[in-house]
C-alpha cells in the first residue's frame, strides 16, 4: 500500500509511525510538513489522554473527554495521513507492515509507538480476574463495573445499609488516584443517588509491596498521601504482595486475604502482549525494546521505538531507564523526529537526555502532591491546582479543554449526577464486544 501523497511526492522517505499515544503523537508532529511522507497507524482512530483514565472509570469525566481524532490532529498537515488498523506482522526484509485486513505499508523508517500494556506479573487470576486501567475500554468497563456493584447492592432488598470493598492493588500515582476517586464516587452515589451504601463498613483498600506509597516521590509525600487516604477512609496494605486473585478478591503474600467486589489494578505496565513482541529477544530488555542512544533499536537500520515500549536510559552515561510515563513520551517523540530528519539529510543522530520535569499525583479535591525538579514538595490546595493545571495544558483538542474544565468546575461547586451511566451491557458480562472503543 502506498501513502496518499506519494504519487506526487514519490521521492520522499515514508515514515510509518505505529501508535497514537503521546510518543507516536509527537514523533508524528515533529514530522509535520517536512520533507518526509508519514504514515500513523493505530488501532484506534483517536488518541487517549491516559493519566484522566482514572476519572473516566469513576464516572467523573466522559469517554469523549479524554479522547481526540487523530485525523483531525494532523489535519493541517499535508504530509500526514492515518491508517485505523492493526498491525499483524512486520516484515524486517521487505519493510513492510502487514495490517490485520492483509494489507501492507512498506517504510524507510518505522516508529514502534506501541506503549505498553498491564503488566499481570504471573500473579495467579491476575489476568482473569483483575480489572486493569489502561486504554479507554479499560476505563468503561471498569466504570460499568464500579456502578453495576452499587446497583446490584441496592436491588439486594433489605431496608438496611449495604457495604461494598474494593481493592487497588498499586500504590503509585495511578493506584492512589484511582482509590481516592472510587471514594469519591461513592460519596456521591450515597448522597445524591440515595444508594444505601454504608460508607463505614465499605472498603477501599491499597496494596503495594513496597512498604510506602508513592515511591518516585519523597518519603515525606509518601506520609502526606498514606494520611490523606485515611482521612478519607482508604486504608493501606503495605510491603505485602498479591499471590492470587479471584472472583471475590485478592490473597496476599502474608497468608491474609481481602474480599472485594472489584480488583483494580494498577501495579505496572510492560510492552509484553504489543507489537513489541515481534522483535527477537537480544533485541528486548525489562520487557522493553532495547534501543541506542539516539533511540534507534540496535541491528534494525530505521527502526525507532519511543515511549512506553522503549528501554530509553536517561542519560548516556547512566544505567537506569526513564520511567514510563507521559512526559517520557514526548521527549523522546519529539528527539525521534528530530534524528529521523537528521538520518534522511545524512547528519549524525544525538543521544537523548531526559529532562526531569517533576511529578504530580492527585489524592482528590484540594489534596495533591507535585515534585519539582528543584524546591520542595507540593502538597494540599497548592499541589492540586497545579495538577489541575498541567492536566488541562496537556490535553489534546481546545473542546476537550473546555469541557474537562466545565466538568471540573460544575463538579467543585456542587457534585453532580455526572456521568454515571452503565453502557454496553455485554462489556459488563466481561465481553467487551465488537465496540469495546467507541467513544461515546
Amino acid at each position: 500500500m502506498k501513502h496518499p501523497n506519494e504519487s506526487s511526492q514519490q521521492h520522499l522517505p515514508h515514515v510509518v509511525i505505529v501508535g497514537g499515544g503521546f510518543g507516536g503523537l509527537k514523533v508524528a508532529q515533529g514530522l509535520a510538513n517536512q520533507k518526509v511522507l508519514v504514515t500513523v497507524v493505530d488501532q484506534h482512530n483517536f488518541h487517549t489522554f491516559l493519566p484522566l483514565l482514572y476519572q473516566v472509570a469513576t464516572a467523573g469525566l466522559e469517554p469523549a473527554d479524554v479522547a481526540y481524532p487523530i485525523r483531525t490532529i494532523f489535519r493541517k498537515a499535508s504530509n500526514i495521513s492515518f491508517r485505523h488498523g492493526r498491525v499483524k506482522t512486520i516484515d524486517w526484509e521487505k519493510r513492510e507492515i502487514i495490517l490485520g485486513d492483509g494489507n501492507g505499508i512498506t517504510y524507510d523508517h518505522l516508529v514502534l509507538a506501541t506503549g505498553a500494556s498491564a503488566e499481570f506479573f504471573g500473579i495467579a487470576g491476575a489476568a482473569h480476574h483483575a480489572l486493569p486501567l489502561y486504554t479507554l475500554a479499560d476505563a468503561r468497563h471498569l466504570r460499568n463495573r464500579l456502578l453495576l456493584t452499587l446497583e446490584q447492592r441496592e436491588a439486594a432488598g433489605s431496608t438496611e445499609r449495604h457495604s461494598v470493598s474494593f481493592v487497588v492493588v498499586g500504590g503509585g500515582p495511578t493506584g492512589v488516584e484511582t482509590a481516592g476517586a472510587i471514594m469519591e464516587l461513592l460519596e456521591i452515589c450515597v448522597r445524591r443517588d440515595r444508594l444505601r451504601i454504608d460508607l463505614a463498613s465499605s472498603e477501599v483498600v491499597v496494596v503495594d509491596l513496597m512498604d510506602r506509597l508513592l515511591t518516585p516521590f519523597p518519603p515525606t509525600a509518601s506520609v502526606y498521601a498514606e494520611k490523606i487516604l485515611a482521612k478519607r477512609g482508604i486504608s493501606t496494605k503495605l510491603g505485602v504482595s498479591v499471590v492470587r486473585v479471584s472472583p471475590t478478591g485478592v490473597t496476599l503474600s502474608d497468608g491474609s486475604t481481602i474480599s472485594a467486589d472489584a480488583v483494580i489494578w494498577a501495579a505496572g505496565v510492560s510492552g509484553t502482549g504489543t507489537v513489541a513482541d515481534q522483535l527477537p529477544m537480544e533485541a528486548r530488555t525489562a520487557r522493553r525494546i532495547k534501543v541506542e542512544h539516539d533511540l534507534s533499536v540496535p541491528g534494525f537500520f530505521g527502526i525507532w521505538a519511543v515511549g512506553d515500549a522503549a528501554a530509553v536510559l536517561s542519560k548516556p552515561d547512566s544505567e537506569q531507564f526513564c520511567p514510563q510515563l507521559a512526559p517520557v513520551a514526548i521527549q523522546t517523540g519529539k528527539h525521534c523526529a528530530r534524528q529521523i530528519l537528521a538520518t534522511v539529510n545524512g547528519k549524525e543522530t544525538k543521544p537523548f537526555k531526559y529532562r526531569n520535569k517533576g511529578i504530580m499525583a492527585t489524592i482528590g479535591r484540594h489534596a495533591a502532591i507535585a515534585q519539582l525538579p528543584r524546591g520542595p514538595v507540593v502538597k494540599g490546595t497548592a499541589g492540586w491546582l497545579a495538577w489541575l493545571g498541567l492536566h488541562l495544558a496537556y490535553l489534546v483538542g481546545f473542546r476537550n479543554r473546555v469541557r474537562v474544565l466545565m466538568n471540573w468546575t460544575w463538579r467543585y461547586l456542587d457534585w453532580p449526577s455526572g456521568p454515571r451511566l452503565i453502557v454496553a451491557d455485554a462489556e459488563t458480562a466481561g465481553d467487551k464486544g465488537p465496540y469495546e472503543d467507541v467513544v461515546i
